[in-house]
């Protein structure tokens, strides 16, 4: 008998591992595959990134994110200036309707400033993202290796702030 509650178990199994890659989901936004870099002891700052998926069709805006584990979380934006990547904090990121904002190394991403601990790798931070219409959409962060998503930073060299 125990053999015929084995697919069941599998399913479920499935069903979970799928739901982990959306962290959180607030009407017609999903937060998918949210992570934040390791940091060293004495860090200051740390690095986050996700996608935010809109389903619906009127756009939204990102216009603030917290979290418990920094004094303040800031939205930058990277690009490059001539041979020098800068860095720059916005005030928000539109999402478009049917569409996604990736937060990556290299482009849009969070900044964790005064960090009260180090992010340690296979923790999780929790963050409150704030959008206009959406309100509050809560998730939590995945800490990753340190060099996680450096191969865009090492190929581009300098970054400026």
């Amino acid at each position: 008998m125990r053999k015929h509650f084995l697919p069941y178990v599998v399913c479920l199994a499935i069903g979970l591992f799928a739901v982990g890659a959306i962290a959180q989901s607030k009407g017609n936004l999903e937060i998918e595959k949210p992570w934040a870099r390791a940091t060293p002891p004495g860090a200051a700052v740390g690095g986050g990134y996700m996608t935010v998926r809109n389903k619906g069709v009127a756009g939204d805006r990102l216009v603030g994110v917290t979290s418990p584990a920094s004094a303040r979380v800031e939205m930058h934006e990277m690009a490059m200036d001539k041979d020098v990547m800068r860095m720059r904090e916005i005030k928000g990121v539109d999402v478009p309707a049917k569409g996604a904002v990736e937060f990556k190394p290299g482009g849009f991403h969070l900044m964790f400033i005064e960090l009260k601990a180090p992010l340690k790798q296979g923790e999780k931070v929790p963050v409150t993202l704030r959008f206009e219409k959406s309100g509050e959409v809560k998730a939590d962060f995945a800490i990753e290796a340190a060099g996680a998503g450096s191969a865009h930073s090492a190929k581009h060299g300098a970054m400026k702030h």
